[in-house]
């Protein structure tokens, strides 16, 4: 641990022990190899850094601090450590005739040892740790006592590193206070006199009434660390010192706040951990987080490696899941001597409340008393200080996984009673430490890691975490309930947001509910389908309806919740073709919603259906579906489903050649789209204008709007979309011979370019190549390739292309790719097998070619030499 982390020392100076450690850690050395290098044996060393020495002999000291290279103020910090003052030291506020004060061994209180700042200011401090990723909270409290703040207190939990910052804005204000800066620490079961003695000992005077004179109006600081061994004896002590100088400013430190009157109560929150999701791969990203930061920092004195690219993942997630608490970062970065990050996320991740020091803690305390060694005794001190009432609320809010708000807080809170305001206690587990408050959203609100997990056991060892579990699930079924609504119309983007701030709560619900609750669980994931599907989670949303519609518990439950359900996973089977599977489904639903005359679901079963028939290729049915969604939205009302339904039926247009007819169709969807404020089918509208665009061979406006599109459509989170316009523009840069844009394009939807000499032969119905993936936007990829090939006047390998590109689209959504291709293969190869083949395609489809395809069919057919 570095010198001076979280507690002064009665001797003004850090323990022998802890320095000794510090040094060594700092330089990178074992407890071995610093006794080899001072010539002494190892359990020397190891006996001075656990403190068992009381007085070691000089010629010791002094071989150590050669061996750690330590000269000047280290060296003479090292050797005055080894030989500790008995009594209170000098006057530190710069007068050589005031007493010294005597105070008893098991009360030593005092602070000693004085060094003069530039500005002839006393301090008799230890010197300040360099702080990682403190500059504001410094800056802050700084202020706090530059405005004549008479107490202020620095709160957090054990290991947060309060007492370092006291240290660092002490020195930092030293010039404003020419009266001297001194520090006490509170002793285990010492009373008011202690405080009051060991106070005055350290400002140079023998009585309260000395201390107005003493400073003769000059700002003095006084630091007292650890105000929880002895609040109550605090508060008096200090109640006299300000009373007495009203110029002595007071910064106190400890797991909770002193309880003076006007006192400032400033809670020191954890370092900034990466957000989930984040996962820098570049160190500089990285070292934006100050926990991160600080890892890197002591990891380097554990090893002289930096992390690899290949570790920072693992180590912006371990810095998450140990919630940016300095103790905890450094006591992992100390076992990276030994295991790499990734290593110790696998290892310790899921038990970060066992970190300890070795056994015995690095510090020890003044009194004897005993320290925390694991972070579970770090967090358990600052859970003794609630009241019952608030360990029970405590344990209620250990079951939410990220960050919450109040209003969810209070509804987990009253357990389906009278909600009552929660301000109060939210205010309260602040102060100490044990609750963080970053942002200005809503969802603002969150428990460390270590104090969730702490709590969790604690609700297990009462009995109450099954039940406390069930509110939680029902808790946020409720919440979604409430919002996915609002995931079609003007507040689409904030929706999906506000739903992804609750990610990990939804995970967590589903898979309680799931076993324990399973209509609940069913009415949360009915409600999610939209989300997945705009968050690319299709394939495990889908799983959760089936499993859940499977679970012979949900077989009473309401018809239209099941059909819901069921539309749901026909929605999302869609997003992965999976659509031929769901079709039953979507029949099914669509029959439970008319017996029951929902409209509402009726309107989005067909529209579901829409989709799933045009890959079953049944495309008069999808037609006629799409029709029936706009009669039976037209009579209802419904502007936004007319919107969907024209949108459906665009296709139909494009399928039949009909390029003006589709033109006119989007503009209505646009217009009815914004009479009913759905972004999103705007953004859509303009992909499909894009697409219309290319197909009339206006290539340069085509790459233009499909660009535009698909930087919406990642905005709005819908990547399925987003990878269509991207194939639109990849297709058009390829058609204008724009080569390099093109292949930027293809990289994009496909990472891995396959060549076409690693693909099976033409023809080939295995797909093209073993294990090639057979995605949508494979075959837009290896369209865009054949049509390259064909710029450059590579007919061979363009045929290969285009012959990969039938054989990818044979099974997609959209048949056109397919005929678009077996175009190219024709034109290509002039085979009339596949000139058989595209026009078996076109009667089965009903795709008519536009006015662009017939004439690079005609062309490069007339051309092609005859055999």
């Amino acid at each position: 641990m570095t010198p001076g982390h979280d507690r002064l020392h009665p001797d003004g100076r850090l323990r022998l022990s802890e320095l000794l450690r510090g040094y060594r850690l700092a330089a990178g050395l074992t407890q071995a190899e610093l006794a080899a290098r001072a010539g002494i044996g190892v359990r020397t060393v190891r006996d001075l850094e656990r403190g068992r020495s009381a007085r070691p002999q000089r010629t010791t000291i002094d071989l150590l601090a050669d061996a750690l290279g330590l000269t000047g103020d280290a060296r003479q910090a090292v050797l005055a450590a080894a030989r500790p003052a008995r009594t209170a030291g000098p006057d530190l506020a710069g007068d050589p005739d005031a007493p010294a004060a005597s105070v008893p061994a098991a009360r030593q209180l005092a602070v000693t040892g004085t060094t003069t700042t530039g500005t002839g200011t006393p301090i008799a401090l230890p010197q300040p740790v360099t702080l990682i990723g403190r500059d504001r909270d410094v800056a802050e409290v700084a202020a706090l006592l530059a405005a004549d703040r008479a107490v202020v207190s620095l709160v957090g939990l054990a290991g947060v590193g309060k007492s370092a910052l006291a240290l660092t804005v002490a020195y930092a204000m030293a010039a404003e206070h020419p009266g001297g800066v001194a520090g006490v620490l509170v002793g285990e079961g010492s009373d008011a006199g202690d405080v009051l003695a060991a106070a005055l000992a350290v400002l140079g005077v023998n009585r309260p009434a000395d201390l107005a004179c003493r400073l003769a109006d000059r700002p003095a600081l006084l630091l007292v660390d650890a105000v929880e061994r002895a609040p109550e004896a605090v508060a008096e002590a200090l109640r006299v010192l300000v009373a007495a100088a009203p110029t002595l400013r007071v910064l106190v430190t400890g797991r909770r706040p002193a309880g003076l009157p006007g006192e400032l109560v400033r809670p020191v929150a954890p370092l900034d951990v990466p957000p989930p999701g984040v996962t820098p791969t570049d160190p500089a990203e990285l070292a934006r987080w100050p926990a991160a930061a600080l890892f890197v920092a002591r990891l380097a004195q554990a090893r002289p490696e930096p992390p690899t690219p290949a570790e920072l993942p693992a180590l912006a997630a371990l810095v998450r899941r140990l919630g940016g608490l300095p103790l905890a970062i450094e006591l992992m970065a100390a076992r990276g001597r030994i295991l790499d990050v990734t290593e110790l996320l696998d290892r310790y991740g899921d038990r970060v409340l066992d970190l300890a020091t070795g056994g015995r803690p690095d510090w020890e305390p003044v009194t004897g008393a005993a320290e925390p060694v694991t972070l579970r005794e770090a967090v358990a001190t600052s859970y003794r200080l609630l009241a019952p009432e608030e360990r029970s609320a405590l344990r209620r809010l250990a079951a939410f996984r990220n960050r919450w708000s109040v209003e969810l807080g209070e509804e987990l809170l009253t357990d389906g009673g009278p909600r009552q305001d929660a301000l109060p206690l939210l205010d309260r587990l602040r102060e100490l430490g044990l609750l963080s408050v970053r942002g200005t959203g809503p969802f603002r609100f969150r428990l460390l890691d270590a104090v969730r997990d702490f709590a969790t056991e604690q609700a297990a060892g009462e009995g109450e975490l099954a039940a406390i579990r069930r509110r939680h699930a029902l808790v946020i079924t409720g919440l979604v309930l409430r919002t996915a609504p609002e995931l079609v119309g003007a507040d689409l983007t904030g929706t999906v947001r506000r739903l992804d701030e609750v990610t990990s709560d939804i995970i967590a619900a589903l898979g309680h509910a799931a076993e324990h609750d399973p209509l609940t669980a069913l009415r949360l994931a009915a409600a999610l389908p939209r989300w997945w599907r705009l968050r690319g989670r299709d394939v495990s949303g889908r799983r959760w309806l089936r499993r859940l519609l499977a679970d012979p518990r949900t077989a009473d439950a309401r018809p239209l919740l099941r059909a819901w359900a069921m539309t749901g996973a026909a929605r999302l089977a869609a997003e992965h073709a999976a659509e031929l599977e769901e079709l039953p489904v979507a029949r099914a639903a669509l029959a439970i919603f008319q017996a029951e005359g929902e409209v509402t679901g009726e309107l989005s079963a067909r529209s579901v259906l829409c989709t799933l028939l045009l890959a079953a290729g049944a495309y008069d049915e999808a037609r006629a579906q799409g029709e029936a969604v706009l009669d039976l939205a037209t009579r209802h009302g419904r502007i936004r489903e007319m919107a969907v339904a024209h949108h459906h039926l665009t296709w139909h247009d494009l399928r039949v050649g009909d390029l003006a007819g589709a033109r006119r169709r989007l503009a209505t969807v646009d217009r009815l789209a914004s009479e009913c404020g759905e972004q999103r089918l705007r953004v859509l509208v303009r992909a499909d204008l894009a697409e219309v665009t290319r197909l009339e061979g206006r290539y340069v406006d085509a790459v233009a709007q499909g660009r535009r599109a698909a930087a919406a459509l990642a905005e709005l989170g819908d990547p399925g979309h987003r990878r269509r316009a991207l194939g639109t523009v990849g297709l058009a840069l390829a058609e204008s011979g724009r080569a390099d844009e093109a292949l930027a394009v293809v990289a994009e939807l496909r990472p891995f370019r396959v060549a076409p000499a690693q693909r099976g032969p033409v023809g080939d119905p295995a797909g093209a190549g073993a294990g090639r993936s057979r995605r949508p936007e494979d075959a837009v990829c290896a369209l865009i390739e054949g049509h390259l090939a064909l710029h450059r006047g590579d007919r061979e390998a363009a045929a290969e292309w285009f012959a990969a590109a039938a054989e990818g689209a044979a099974g997609a959504r959209d048949r056109r790719d397919a005929v678009e291709a077996l175009v190219g293969l024709a034109a290509t190869t002039a085979d009339v097998a596949v000139l058989e083949r595209l026009d078996r395609a076109r009667r089965l489809t009903g795709v008519s070619l536009v006015t662009r395809e017939e004439e690079l069919l005609y062309a490069l057919v007339a051309a092609r030499p005859r055999a």
